[in-house]
């Protein structure tokens, strides 16, 4: 006698499979859970040294995240069917994210309460808000800071330097293609060759091309980076030198998207170069630069490898950024704690920073529209 499944029955059989689904999809993601949570508690226990069972390093843990997040993109097409398989394609790259940035970061707010020395044979101990009281009576640090000020100003010269170079390249110049790839090479370079380059060799104030030049045109002692100002100054053009064409091949990019129909009209209406670039194109570029301006500070306040090459921060911390303060605190020092709060309260300025200039730049370039 043979059985026969009616139409009806169809989807309640789908519904029964996908409640037997979900719920092994909930099982699946506690075991995993629990077992994550389970490793992360022993982990602790053991640095605390309340247990003694020998995980010297992070890997149990990192293995059984890595459990947890295959478990994880498992339960989502469980439980959510075909909506979670589109998820499953988001879910790892968060996952990345979340184990390369914020658990670092998390970590790092952890280390930043303790002192922690690397020469020092106590180890690492909490130590409350000593770190932070620290930092607040640093002068060098503040000095640092307020260098950081004289950086990221120097942006808006640079960005006018790039806009001009890009207006230029856009123009029909004889042998633009030449001087496209041209303005390029410095950006080709790494901050480090550009500092041993043209810090340590072009400028160096015995033998250097660019002190002797000076020399020839009167300067008695051309030492570029003798005087605060000076030396930061110097700081700034070697930068200038390896960031403008990043700025400039992105406005240029964007001066090749405009309209040419919009400039032709208002050669036809008899407006000048000088109001055609008023009026039209620089209203046009206010969202290409706005995002030039601001990826370009984000990369000014990560300043470093010029600073440590060249001048390690001197004369007197003139040149010295937040970054390289940090660098020796960690190299010299080994200040582990002291340096990571150093970094983790610069971060928390980042983060209030750039929020403030989305959010002007935004209402700026609204009222502007």
């Amino acid at each position: 006698m043979s059985h026969t499944i009616t139409p009806a029955a169809r989807p309640v059989n789908r519904t029964m499979l996908q409640r037997a689904s979900a719920r092994n999809g909930w099982l699946l993601f506690l075991a995993a859970t629990g077992l994550l949570l389970a490793v992360l508690s022993l982990q602790v226990l053991d640095g605390a040294g309340i247990t003694a069972i020998g995980l010297v390093s992070w890997r149990p843990l990192l293995y059984a995240y890595i459990v947890w997040a295959i478990a994880l993109c498992a339960v989502q097409v469980m439980i959510r069917g075909e909506a979670g398989q589109r998820a499953a394609f988001v879910l790892p790259a968060v996952l990345f994210t979340v184990a390369m940035v914020v658990f670092p970061t998390v970590f790092g707010l952890y280390i930043a309460f303790t002192d922690w020395n690397l020469s020092a044979a106590a180890g690492r101990r909490f130590n409350g808000l000593d770190n932070l009281r620290t930092l607040f009576a640093d002068a060098y640090y503040w000095n640092a800071l307020l260098n950081m000020v004289y950086y990221v100003l120097s942006v808006l010269v640079q960005y006018a330097i790039a806009f001009g170079l890009a207006l230029l390249l856009n123009a029909e110049i004889k042998a633009r293609k030449f001087f496209r790839v041209a303005f390029l090479l410095p950006l080709m370079l790494s901050p480090v060759a550009v500092s041993w380059m043209i810090g340590k060799s072009l400028m160096e104030y015995r033998f250097g091309p660019a002190a002797t030049l000076a020399r020839h045109l009167g300067w008695d002692n051309p030492a570029f980076f003798s005087t605060p100002w000076l030396a930061r100054t110097s700081i700034m053009a070697m930068d200038a030198w390896v960031s403008i064409p990043f700025m400039m091949i992105l406005l240029l990019a964007g001066l090749q998207a405009l309209p040419s129909e919009i400039k032709e009209a208002a050669k036809v209406d008899g407006a000048s170069g000088w109001q055609s670039f008023k009026e039209i194109t620089f209203p046009l570029m206010l969202p290409v630069s706005m995002t030039v301006i601001i990826l370009r500070i984000i990369f000014q306040l990560k300043l470093a490898d010029i600073v440590i090459n060249v001048t390690a921060g001197g004369p007197g911390g003139a040149t010295d950024t937040v970054s390289s303060f940090i660098f020796r605190e960690y190299r010299d020092r080994s200040n582990v704690g002291y340096g990571t709060m150093l970094a983790e309260f610069y971060l928390v300025i980042i983060i209030i920073l750039v929020a403030l200039i989305l959010k002007g730049a935004s209402r700026w370039m609204q009222r502007e529209n």
